[in-house]
């Protein structure tokens, strides 16, 4: 009687944490495989922060924290709100989770229901679609290709509006594209929700210090929306923090409150320590952030180069975050040097893994079918190595 739940078997696995596992299958028969599958940068945690961890356990913060986090770190993202984006929030209007995974979750499951529509722009995270499945919601795709730089427009949002819309998605820096929204643009987005006060605004910023273009653009700047938007970040791009798990909304009281009573049900608050560290993330030198900032343009600059070297692949020059979106429909349909015909990204993705030993991901699981996301958050040198055997082996196919 193994039966799981209907809300279960409606998921999708994730692509991109699949595609990394069958990477390191590879890996451990011996098989020099390049990672580029995955969205984690490949610095380690700054010493200041890692210090104010050691500390943290030193000084025995290992009880129970409030559930929405400690009011000393809730007050350091409200400075750091105020002073790196110019808005005003209280304490109790944030909330930390165990990752921004998680605060995007909360969010979902907090105001969406059976039947209401979410707008979701197309190339998107995988997680999100998944996400307002669990909570019953019902997916609205707004799909915007290379040629718009993978950014929707004002009139498409507008289309894709209806009286049952509940709430829109807005990634920027987006992952996967790595494309960011201007101010401009995002003013365009904004006056289209200001004439549908229902929509809420879920503005995922965890790119927000990994931006190529200077200052970082929230759409919650624009006072005819402010009060129904939901910043999402935390600390896991901007201070290589993947794995101590913090992220936070900033958000409505209402909205804030409801997480926090979802929350308290289901994890309570996050890792004492983790947020102690995030707490000196965020109040100490942020020399730190710039250097690994610096770091990825340069890395970006050169993939793209390499990208614009391999015929077939076409690519833009994304702004921000730590990816090429390249489209590579035009292998589709030829064969490998086995007699294999290529049908998908997905299964370029697959031959690229397992001829080339470079480990991507299809676009499908992204609402992007024609490209395939590279994560360039590695060396300069295994970058070069892996884009020469990517133009190899696509060379390969006839």
């Amino acid at each position: 009687m193994n039966q799981v739940s209907a809300r279960l078997a409606a998921l999708s696995p994730s692509e991109t944490l699949a595609m990394s596992q069958k990477s390191n299958e590879l890996k451990a028969q011996g098989i020099d495989v390049i990672n580029l599958s995955v969205g984690e940068p490949d610095f380690t945690t700054p010493d200041h922060i890692k210090q104010a961890a050691k500390k943290a356990i030193d000084d025995n913060f290992s009880f129970y924290s409030p559930v929405p986090g400690y009011p000393a770190l809730r007050n350091a993202i409200v400075a750091k709100l105020k002073n790196e984006n110019g808005l005003d929030y209280k304490p109790e209007q944030i909330v930390c989770s165990n990752g921004a995974k998680q605060s995007v979750c909360n969010a979902l499951m907090c105001i969406v229901g059976k039947g209401d529509e979410v707008i979701v722009p197309a190339p998107y995270w995988v997680s999100y679609v998944e996400m307002v499945k669990l909570a019953e919601g019902t997916n609205v795709i707004v799909t915007a290709g290379i040629d718009q730089d993978f950014k929707i427009t004002p009139a498409q949002l507008e289309a894709a509006i209806t009286p049952k819309t509940k709430a829109f998605i807005l990634c920027s820096p987006s992952n996967p594209t790595g494309s960011v929204y201007t101010k401009e643009e995002l003013k365009g987005l904004a006056d289209v929700l200001a004439k549908y006060p229902n929509v809420i605004v879920l503005a995922d910023e965890i790119y927000e210090h990994i931006n190529y273009i200077g200052k970082h653009e929230s759409i919650a700047q624009f006072d005819n929306i402010r009060d129904r938007v939901v910043i999402i970040n935390g600390v896991s791009k901007g201070y290589a923090m993947t794995g101590w798990r913090l992220g936070w909304i900033a958000a409505p009281q209402w909205i804030a409150s409801a997480c926090n009573k979802l929350q308290g049900q289901y994890t309570s608050g996050p890792s004492s320590i983790t947020q102690k560290a995030a707490e000196a993330a965020y109040t100490g030198d942020q020399s730190c952030v710039a250097e690994m900032r610096k770091a990825f343009e340069r890395r970006k600059d050169l993939v793209v180069s390499l990208t614009k070297e391999i015929p077939g692949l076409k690519v833009n020059n994304p702004t921000g975050a730590f990816y090429v979106f390249p489209e590579c429909k035009s292998f589709f349909g030829k064969k490998t040097p086995a007699g294999e015909t290529i049908n998908d990204a997905a299964e370029l993705a697959m031959y690229l893994l397992t001829e080339g030993h470079v480990a991507c991901v299809g676009g499908a699981a992204f609402g992007a079918p024609d490209c395939i996301r590279m994560s360039y958050a590695t060396s300069d040198e295994k970058l070069v190595e892996a884009f020469a055997r990517i133009k190899k082996a696509l060379a390969d196919l006839k």
